[in-house]
């Protein structure tokens, strides 16, 4: 029934004649390069553009005239069918040209074509059906150029979203090859942009709205960030300084429930395996210590993680606290071994020493400004413990 009243409509319009229908297929060539050249006055970035883009633009607003004509002889058939040069086209401009301009291009055709194609009818109900023709293909143009450059984003975001996978797939793997950053350049990444690697658990099990939280928050932060959820965890590749953990626990928000481990921040996106690497295994370890803050860094698991078999951070203990205690001067090693034998009891521990309470105080403060550790912290004084003790293993392994 209502297709019925709307070929009942079409008809009510009066008839072309055979010579305004011929008038019209002259000028569509005329009408094309008129568009074209009020293009190039009115719009600087298509003067900018390639004589084979213009060109490609002048094809597509002839074959829409043609196609324009053909439907205002037999105003039956569909618009669609009619309007499909355009619904095409954007799929291969899309990659040169914006929606925004296409709409500024179509804008600036139709209003060419409602001046002049008038100017070819017989008489005023022609002229009338000529003008609605126009708005009613233009409509419908639109609406075509719209789909098209949906299409066309949908793709793109598949594409990249696999892209992606891939880049923060290698930094996992260690993959320090050339493709992988010129895929993360492709994503937009600076390749010389510090990186941190934040794994934990997704947030839910749907992964739209896993990178809607992500880059959500990210963007609050004006920072890049690469993900992607690899079976039941979350990583996060984050661009950008995060002297201030700010950043890291707006970023920790969009994770899941669970513990969320921060590797090291490192200099630019081909040492983001290191981060990648130190952040799970502080995953797998985070474990020994419930009360971690959430994120924590990795840096802040080495005991956890030397105790579950991270031969990495062994070492990092060793090179940061039982290395330098070993080497220092002044009975570093031996005040700290006591204090913490006792309990961190000062006056114990100068007893034990036969020294006054403030040489003790005075050599743990060096030992804190060397390690970076404060012995009388229960937190700090486990991670002196376990160095101590991981330091003197790889010693009598003959490692240092």
């Amino acid at each position: 029934m209502t297709s019925s009243a709307g070929a009942e409509g079409q008809q009510a319009w009066p008839e072309l004649s055979r010579t305004t229908l011929r008038d019209l297929e002259r000028a569509s060539g005329d009408l094309a390069a008129s568009s074209v050249s009020e293009m190039e006055r009115r719009l600087p970035w298509f003067r900018r553009m390639p004589a084979d883009q213009r060109a490609s633009v002048l094809l597509l607003i002839q074959n829409g005239v043609a196609g324009f004509v053909s439907w205002l002889d037999d105003p039956r058939q569909a618009i669609r069918l009619t309007a499909e040069a355009f619904r095409s086209a954007p799929k291969d401009i899309s990659r040169w040209v914006s929606l925004r301009q296409t709409v500024e291009l179509v804008r600036i055709a139709l209003e060419l074509f409602e001046q002049q194609l008038p100017r070819l009818a017989a008489d005023d109900a022609e002229r009338a059906r000529l003008t609605e023709g126009v708005l009613r293909y233009g409509r419908e143009i639109a609406f075509s150029a719209a789909t098209s450059y949906a299409a066309a984003a949908e793709a793109r975001g598949a594409w990249d979203a696999r892209l992606e996978a891939l880049v923060v797939d290698g930094i996992v793997r260690g993959d320090a090859e050339e493709s992988l950053l010129s895929r993360a350049a492709a994503l937009g990444w600076d390749p010389a942009a510090e990186a941190t690697v934040l794994v934990g658990n997704p947030p839910s099990d749907d992964p739209p709205a896993v990178v809607y939280e992500v880059r959500s928050r990210a963007a609050r932060s004006a920072r890049p960030v690469l993900l992607s959820v690899q079976g039941s965890r979350l990583v996060v590749v984050l661009g950008g300084e995060t002297d201030d953990g700010d950043v890291l626990g707006k970023i920790a928000e969009a994770f899941g429930d669970g513990a969320v481990v921060a590797g090291p921040t490192v200099a630019s996106l081909a040492e983001a395996h290191r981060s990648a690497s130190d952040a799970l295994s502080g995953l797998r370890a985070v474990v020994g210590w419930p009360t971690a803050p959430r994120p924590v860094r990795s840096l802040d698991l080495l005991p956890e993680r030397a105790l579950a078999g991270d031969p990495e951070a062994e070492w990092q203990l060793v090179d940061r606290i039982a290395r330098p205690l070993e080497e220092a001067s002044g009975s570093l090693l031996e005040t700290v071994d006591t204090f913490l034998e006792v309990g961190g009891v000062l006056e114990t521990c100068a007893r034990k020493l036969f020294v006054h309470p403030n040489t003790v105080r005075y050599r743990l403060r060096r030992v804190t400004e060397l390690t970076g550790r404060n012995a009388h912290d229960a937190r700090d004084a486990l991670v002196l413990r376990i160095a101590l003790s991981v330091g003197r293993l790889a010693k009598a392994r003959g490692l240092w």
